[in-house]
C-alpha cells in the first residue's frame, strides 16, 4: 500500500466513527497511522454537522465529551475538503447520495465507504467500489 487508499466516508459512517468505539472509529484512526487519505465536500460537511446537532444524537454527542462543533474539527483535521462538480442524478431513491458519489469521483477515491443500502446497492461508481466500514477496514488494515 505504497501509495496510500483515497477514501470517501459517506455521514453515517463519519458519524459512527466520531461517537462509537466500532469498525468505522477503527477506519478513522488508520488514517491517522496508517497511508490512508479521506475526502469530504463542503455538501457532506454541512451533513455531517445537521446530523451531529439532531436531538436524537444529543446523549451519544454528549458522552463522547465534546460538541458538535469539536466533533467536525477532529473530523477536519483527518480529512481533506475538495470541490466537486455535482453529477446527474444517480441514486434516486436518495438523491444526497449523489453528493457521495460526486465527492469519490472528484477525489478519485479508490472506495466509498458506507452502510447506507442506496449506495451498498450500487456496488460500485463508475469503477469505484462501494464497501462497507469493515471491508473498508480489512483493506486498510491488512495492506
Amino acid at each position: 500500500m505504497s501509495a496510500g487508499v483515497r477514501l470517501v466516508l459517506d455521514t453515517n459512517t463519519v458519524v459512527s466513527a466520531l461517537l462509537w468505539r466500532g469498525t468505522p472509529h477503527e477506519l478513522i484512526a488508520a488514517a491517522r497511522t496508517r497511508p490512508v487519505t479521506l475526502f469530504t465536500s463542503s455538501v457532506l460537511l454541512a451533513e455531517l454537522e445537521d446530523v451531529l446537532t439532531r436531538r436524537k444524537l444529543m446523549r451519544p454527542v454528549a458522552a463522547s465529551g465534546l460538541s458538535p462543533d469539536q466533533l467536525m474539527q477532529r473530523y477536519l483535521r483527518l480529512a481533506t475538503v475538495i470541490h466537486p462538480t455535482p453529477i446527474p442524478p444517480t441514486v434516486l431513491t436518495d438523491p444526497d447520495d449523489d453528493h457521495v458519489l460526486a465527492c469519490a469521483l472528484a477525489a478519485k477515491a479508490d472506495y466509498i465507504v458506507s452502510g447506507d443500502r442506496d449506495l451498498l446497492t450500487l456496488k460500485t461508481f463508475r469503477e469505484i467500489p462501494i464497501v462497507t466500514a469493515a471491508e473498508a477496514a480489512r483493506i486498510v488494515i491488512t495492506s
